[in-house]
C-alpha cells in the first residue's frame, strides 16, 4: 500500500524550486568545471546526435572502456546540470554518464530519453570517427535517478541492455505500477534520505515487492530528500554511488565490501542498510550457512541434548520501540533490541500493536501476524548479539503507531 499522495508533487517538485532560481540568475550549478576526486578529471558535453541531453566524461579518455551510466534528474528537470557535480564525479571514476536534459535545459524530461542515451552510447562506440569509438563498455548499463528521476529509471529498467537499476530517494507512487517491480531480473540498490525523505515510506513499501532472489541493496543516510549531490564531488551520495557502480559495472569487489555481508563497510558507518541475496561475486547466496562437517544422523551417545534449557536461563534482552515518521493513516517505526549480560544467539520481540493499527512490511526481522499481538524474530544475519550490544529491525504500518509495547525474549 502506498503511503502518502503528497510524496507525487513532492517528488516530481522537490527540486525544481532550486532548478527554477539557477535558471532565472542564468548560472550553472556550483563547481560545474573540470573535476571530480578520480583519476580521470571529468567534464560535460553536449552532442548533435543527442538532443536534449548532457555527456558527462573523462576530459581524457582513458584506455579502459567506459561502462555507461544514464541517468533522470530530481524534479524530472530537463536541466542536465541538475546534479552535475555529483555525475562529474562518477564520471571522473571511470564512467560514460549521461544526463537526461541539456546543460541548463528547461521544461521536463520523459523515460525514453534514457533510452535514448543507451541507443546513443552504442552507436558511438561502434561508430568509426567517433571519440569514443570502441571505448565504451556496452555490456554494462547503470539505469538510475533521483526523485522523479528515479521514476524514469523503473520505467525502462526492464530494458534487456541494463544490467543494473539505482533508485535515489525515490518510490512508485501508486500500487498499480508495482509490475514495474514483478519485471526486475537484474541487482538493484537504492539509496535514501532516512525517515526525514518524502520518498521513504514508498522506497520502503517497494524493497518490500521486489522479486524473491532478487540482489538488493538499501541504504539510508538521514539527510532527508535533497541528498548530498550539491555538495563537491556530490558529497556522500557521490562516494558512495561510484562505490557501486565499480562494483556491478567494473567488477570490483573491493568497492563490493562496502553492500554486502553483515560487516559490510557501509553496515559500519553513518549509512543503514538492508541486503537481499548479496555476494561479492554475483553467485547465488547460499539460505543456510554450509556446514564444515556432515550433521549427525543421531546425537552422540555421550553427549546427548538437553531436554531443559540450561541451568543460566534464557539470556536477557530488552527491546525498545520508536515511530521514526507518522502521517495520516500509516507510520514507519523502528526497534532496538540490546542483549543483556549473557550474548544472544537469537531473539523473538512481541508487539502489542493498538487497535486499529497492523503491519504492512518488515525489515531485518521475521514478522508472525499483522495486527494485535505479532511477534517478530531476527533474519539469519542479526540474531547474535554480544552482551551489551544492539540489533535492531523497523516495520512500516497502517494506522496510529503510537502506543505500541515492545517485549523481548532472548534465545
Amino acid at each position: 500500500m502506498r503511503k502518502r499522495s503528497k510524496i507525487c508533487v513532492g517528488l516530481a517538485a522537490a527540486v525544481v524550486p532550486i532548478t527554477s532560481v539557477i535558471m532565472a540568475l542564468g548560472a550553472t550549478p556550483a563547481d560545474a568545471a573540470v573535476g571530480g576526486s578520480g583519476p580521470y578529471p571529468a567534464d560535460y558535453e553536449t552532442s548533435a546526435t543527442l538532443a536534449n541531453h548532457t555527456i558527462f566524461r573523462p576530459q581524457t579518455l582513458p584506455s579502459e572502456r567506459l561502462p555507461i551510466l544514464v541517468w533522470g534528474n530530481g524534479g524530472c528537470s530537463a536541466n542536465g546540470l541538475s546534479q552535475g557535480n555529483f555525475l562529474r564525479e562518477i564520471a571522473s571514476h571511470g564512467f560514460l554518464a549521461i544526463a537526461n536534459g541539456a546543460p541548463n535545459g528547461s521544461g521536463s524530461t520523459t523515460s525514453q530519453q534514457l533510452t535514448q542515451s543507451i541507443d546513443w552510447a552504442i552507436a558511438e562506440n561502434s561508430r568509426q570517427g567517433s571519440k569514443y569509438y570502441n571505448r565504451i563498455d556496452t555490456t554494462k548499463v547503470a539505469v538510475a535517478g533521483f526523485s522523479c528521476g528515479g521514476l524514469e529509471a523503473y520505467a525502462v529498467s526492464n530494458d534487456p541492455r541494463v544490467t543494473t537499476t539505482g533508485i535515489f530517494s525515490s518510490g512508485l507512487l501508486n500500487d498499480a505500477d508495482d509490475y514495474q517491480l514483478r519485471r526486475l531480473t537484474k541487482p538493484i540498490a537504492y539509496f535514501v534520505g532516512g525517515p526525514s525523505d518524502i520518498a521513504y515510506p514508498n522506497a520502503i513499501d517497494d524493497w518490500g515487492k521486489l522479486p524473491a532472489g532478487l540482489p538488493a541493496f538499501m541504504g539510508n543516510l538521514n539527510v532527508g530528500h535533497g541528498g548530498t549531490y550539491d555538495q563537491p564531488n556530490g558529497g556522500e551520495f557521490g562516494r558512495v554511488a561510484v562505490l557501486y557502480l565499480k562494483w556491478r559495472l567494473k567488477g570490483d569487489t573491493t568497492a563490493g565490501a562496502a553492500f554486502v555481508g553483515p560487516d559490510c563497510g557501509l553496515c559500519r558507518s553513518q549509512w543503514s542498510v538492508q541486503q537481499k541475496n548479496l555476494t561479492l561475486d554475483g553467485g547465488t547466496p547460499p539460505t543456510t550457512p554450509p556446514p564444515t562437517t556432515p550433521p549427525p544422523t543421531t546425537p552422540p551417545p555421550t553427549t546427548p541434548p538437553p531436554t531443559t534449557p540450561p541451568p543460566g536461563g534464557t539470556p536477557a534482552c530488552t527491546a525498545v520501540y520508536s515511530v521514526q515518521d507518522q502521517w495520516n493513516g500509516g507510520f514507519v517505526a523502528t526497534v532496538t533490541v540490546t542483549a543483556g549480560t549473557t550474548a544472544l544467539t537469537g531473539w523473538r520481540v512481541a508487539l502489542n500493536l493498538p487497535s486499529g493499527a497492523s503491519v504492512t512490511s518488515v525489515w531485518n526481522g521475521v514478522a508472525s501476524g499483522s495486527s494485535g499481538t505479532i511477534t517478530v524474530a531476527n533474519q539469519s544475519y542479526n540474531g547474535r548479539v554480544a552482551a551489551g550490544q544492539t540489533a535492531s529491525f523497523g516495520f512500516q504500518g497502517t494506522g496510529n503507531g503510537t502506543g505500541t509495547t515492545a517485549t523481548c525474549t532472548g534465545v
